[in-house]
């Protein structure tokens, strides 16, 4: 059976990001025909400039692109900032509207916070913009957790049977898109 290639974007700088923790506990979850990458070059990207979008655009949007290109679909898991979606995740997206690689795309959401509401508006504003440039959101493909520092401990593990049973659903809805697409 052909392996599901992911690629995992996290909305968050952090260095101890628990979005990042969760989206990497979340990868460990998945199955043996699942291969993710983890795309770490969102603070590397220019301030999206239609006018620097030109030919192929700079290196590093050159490089999102192509790994967006390489898989199968897509793992975004974000936290909220100013009840929305932080601003590098958000400048990614902009790099991607006329570009094309969302349109199809397998994909799967999931917003965590501290808060009770679980970044829910940040959830909300990165659906549209995601249905905007076209990305598939995959059946169970959306999650949020509110209180994840209550469902993650330090050391990265999902502690909270349910929120593990929403992310096992999440991935197997993101897996059988990819195999359908």
């Amino acid at each position: 059976m052909k392996k599901t290639k992911v690629l995992a974007i996290s909305g968050s700088l952090r260095q101890k990001s628990s979005n990042t923790a969760l989206m990497k506990a979340t990868i460990g979850l998945a199955s043996e025909q699942m291969i993710f990458t983890v795309y770490d070059g969102l603070g590397d990207l220019p301030h999206f400039n239609p006018d620097l979008d030109i030919d192929e655009g700079p290196a590093s949007v050159r490089e999102l692109r192509e790994q967006l290109k390489q898989a199968d679909g897509v793992l975004i898991c974000t936290p909220e900032y100013g009840n929305g979606v932080p601003g590098t995740l958000k400048n990614a997206l902009d790099w991607l509207v006329s570009s094309g690689e969302f349109v199809n795309k397998p994909t799967a959401v999931i917003s965590a916070s501290p808060s009770p509401m679980g970044g829910n508006l940040a959830h909300a504003s990165l659906l549209l913009t995601l249905q905007m440039i076209n990305a598939e959101i995959v059946e169970n493909g959306k999650v949020i957790i509110p209180h994840i520092t209550l469902k993650l401990d330090r050391e990265g593990v999902i502690t909270n049977a349910e929120t593990r049973q929403e992310l096992q659903a999440l991935l197997q809805g993101l897996e059988q898109a990819c195999r359908d697409n």
